[in-house]
């Protein structure tokens, strides 16, 4: 975290400020980034104030080295030393010292120094030099006035003070105490209630006692107590300017004596003139160590005074917050370390909306990233950015926070691509706009074929089937549709003279349907016109009606009617006598870096494969979606690692180069050659599903990867439970490569290193891959 560090007590000293040097390099130790602004001089009993009508001037203080004691917990020279100019050597350690209240710390602090360090997370103010437990002390505090100006300043606040019983200030409890408050802000910080539940900052007393870490951390209210009958002020002689001296007597304890009220004015009703005097603060605590001896046990000062550090959750509006707490024990963490943070939060919103994938995400994304970098934010439940715009991502972000980075994780529909588009250098969202180029199969074909034309040497010629494309309203314009399609008009004539067993089969697929739904085998004009009088289906009269949907397909009517018609792959490469396709896990960042997963899967049909026929029952032979075996699929084990198929290394190492290099290819054509329908932006990445089938015929196709189809946000349940670590694995890939990217951060794992970069695409528009 980035911590700003104030006090009431002013810089380090042995007198009025023992504690704040001996904090600061604890955090620190702890692997915080710390910055310090500080009243230049005692202003406590000043509660949240700022002087106005002065203009505050600022004072550089440097601290002593680290090998020196902590400055204020012994009397030496060695405090460090304040200058009027800030040094002009980066590697100084220097606070800023203001002449104002700590309340003006905070101001200052958040807003006109320590830029260079990211954004303030956390406000922590103090320790106080002496408890503020019980309402007496916490309304009038200088530390709980600068927390509660960091709460109003909408940052997470923490108001410590240190409650001492003697005057014996033990530097070795010191160190104790400021071990038990990194503990205790490290906790508060973990487990801060989300947005809107009501806790702005923790007022937290912490007893320095011997055995003060063994003591209980308790949440506890603050107890409400009174100053008895009379002044808080005597009267005295002359100038009442008691400095810094008089301030360390009042806290150590010597305030006015029991019983030492001043006199009144005279009474009896006649009006005497007034006598000129001076006062002298002389705060009466025999009242509020009374209030407590008399009070009942729970409250902030009972807890202090049985040992116990208490923590108070409250409102900035003088409300006490999450009284349910009150009484339960704090469980603080072991002595840990966390990383420091070296540059600005990223918040990140992550919610996939797939319960398969979901735990994948977050597990990746904890594994790999540092907590420290990242914050990340829950998501509304009538979060959507295009109808519902009021809940839109920069609602959901700190409105003063300007250089923090932010990640989506969501669902197409749940994206603000607008947000985006708006901060491209400090946004990432996983998915491009535009990318229909590649996952419709009707444009597939059409990227395919005007990048062969224009490349005749490109492997996507020897890897890709043409696919011939058309549009069918309804059946009876089957063949108007058609009538461009030479190939397929060729290869039909052909066939008409010759057996089932010897003609060249073709596989239909409709082009937006996904997850195998609509597939269907022909190989004649008369087989291909049956299947659509079996679909025809009631259109909608307009586009204002919902489209129907034909049960016995599954297939939305909408779907229904732009087709691709491609040669069947036959014979396929079998294993057991069973056709399987390789899915295969790609990662495209920015404009444009290409990643494939090197730990890809074969998926298998659910029957064992037999030539290809004009009968839908046999389809379960030829189609290796998993999704539309259902049972069968996990009862045929339909889906296996594809380096553990029963083939040689050398095959397999030949199959994987292949589908590198037509996945960087085909990535690249439609980067290229189809703008219009593909377009990459830097603030982008995605993940996407490519199936691949390996020929087995002989000659020059034999294991040739045939490339059938890109998808986007992929069905990754096909992958089962059994192998959920491919899908876990690959998702660590992507954290690493392009969150680890994004965040500057260089991210190491077994994920990542089984991303293989295949293509860089050079499109001019930049982005940080």
């Amino acid at each position: 975290m980035h911590i700003l560090v104030v006090n009431d007590d002013g810089p380090p000293s042995p007198h009025s400020s023992p504690y704040v040097h001996s904090l600061v390099r604890e955090l620190q130790d702890n692997g915080h980034v710390v910055s310090v602004c500080l009243p230049h001089t005692q202003r406590s009993w000043i509660g949240k104030a700022h002087m106005i009508g002065q203009t505050v001037k600022p004072l550089y203080y440097r601290p002593p080295p680290r090998n020196l004691p902590p400055a204020g917990l012994v009397d030496s020279d060695s405090h460090g030393t304040t200058h009027s100019r800030p040094s002009t050597k980066p590697a100084v350690e220097e606070w800023i010292l203001v002449d104002g209240t700590p309340a003006s710390c905070v101001q200052i602090g958040l807003y006109h120094f320590f830029k260079d360090k990211g954004p303030i997370d956390l406000v922590v103010s103090g320790p106080n030099y002496g408890r503020n437990s019980t309402a007496v002390f916490a309304l009038s505090s200088g530390t709980l006035g600068g927390a509660l100006e960091g709460a109003v300043c909408k940052r997470r606040s923490i108001a410590l003070s240190y409650a001492f019983f003697s005057r014996n200030h033990d530097n070795e409890i010191i160190k104790k105490a400021s071990r038990q408050s990194v503990r205790v802000i490290e906790a508060l910080w973990k487990q801060w209630p989300v947005e809107g539940e009501g806790v702005d900052l923790y007022s937290v007393n912490i007893p320095l006692l011997e055995g003060l870490e063994e003591g209980k951390v308790l949440f506890a209210g603050i107890l409400q107590n009174y100053w008895g009958e009379g002044s808080c002020f005597t009267e005295v002689e002359g100038s009442v300017d008691g400095g810094v001296e008089e301030e360390e007597r009042i806290r150590e304890g010597e305030g006015t004596p029991e019983g030492g009220e001043t006199e009144g004015e005279g009474g009896g009703g006649c009006l005497v003139p007034h006598t000129h005097k001076h006062f002298k603060w002389s705060p009466r605590f025999t009242d509020v160590y009374k209030s407590v001896d008399e009070a009942e046990p729970g409250n902030d000062g009972w807890a202090v005074k049985e040992g116990h550090t208490s923590v108070t959750p409250l409102k900035a509006n003088f409300f006490q917050a999450a009284t349910d707490l009150h009484g339960q024990e704090l469980q603080l963490d072991q002595f840990i370390t966390l990383p420091i943070r070296q540059q600005p939060t990223t918040y990140l919103l992550v919610n996939y909306a797939d319960d398969y994938v979901q735990p994948l995400i977050l597990n990746a994304i904890e594994k790999l990233i540092p907590s420290s970098l990242y914050t990340l934010l829950n998501t509304p439940a009538n979060w959507h950015p295009t109808t519902n715009p009021d809940i839109s991502l920069k609602s959901l972000l700190p409105s003063d926070d300007k250089d923090s980075k932010v990640i989506q994780i969501m669902p197409y529909e749940s994206l603000d691509f607008e947000y985006a588009a708006e901060n491209p250098e400090r946004t990432l969202i996983n998915s491009y706009m535009i990318r229909k180029a590649l996952i419709r199969k009707h444009y597939l074909g059409v990227t395919v074929d005007n990048w062969v034309t224009k490349n005749p040497s490109s492997v996507l010629k020897r890897n890709v089937k043409r696919a011939e494309g058309f549009e069918v309203d309804y059946a009876e314009f089957l063949d108007d549709a058609v009538v461009e399609c030479w190939d397929l008009k060729e290869s039909m004539e052909k066939n008409e003279s010759l057996e089932e067993d010897q003609r060249e089969w073709w596989i239909l697929k409709p082009g937006m349907s996904d997850r195998g739904q609509g597939i269907r085998l022909f190989s004649s004009m008369d087989e291909l016109q049956q299947i659509f009088d079996e679909w025809e289906v009631d259109q909608p009269d307009s586009d204002d009606e919902e489209a129907s949907e034909n049960e016995a397909e599954g297939v939305m009517a909408s779907h229904l009617r732009h087709f691709i018609a491609q040669p069947y792959i036959h014979p396929p490469l079998l294993i057991n006598n069973r056709k399987f396709h390789i899915r295969v896990y790609v990662l495209c960042i920015g404009s444009l870096k290409i990643y494939v997963y090197r730990d890809m899967l074969a998926l298998f049909s659910s029957k064992e494969y037999s030539p290809p026929t004009f009968d839908t029952e046999e389809l379960d032979r030829h189609l290796t979606n998993t999704c539309l075996q259902g049972q069968v699929a996990k009862e045929a084990d339909s889906v296996k690692r594809f380096w553990e198929l029963d083939l040689q290394r050398e095959r397999l190492e030949g199959i994987w180069k292949q589908i590198k290099e037509v996945t960087g290819e085909v990535f690249e054509a439609a980067a290229r050659g189809m703008m219009m329908h593909f377009r990459p932006e830097r603030e982008g990445f995605e993940v996407y599903g490519l199936d691949f089938l390996v020929s087995a015929g002989g000659g020059e196709d034999e294991d040739k990867a045939f490339l059938l189809e890109v998808n986007a946000f992929p069905d990754f349940k096909q992958t089962g439970e059994g192998l959920t670590g491919v899908v876990g694995g690959f998702w660590e890939g992507v954290v690493g490569v392009a969150l680890g990217g994004f965040l500057g951060e260089k991210v190491e794992g077994e994920g990542v290193e089984g991303m293989e970069f295949v293509r860089g695409v050079e499109l001019g528009r930049g982005g940080f891959a």
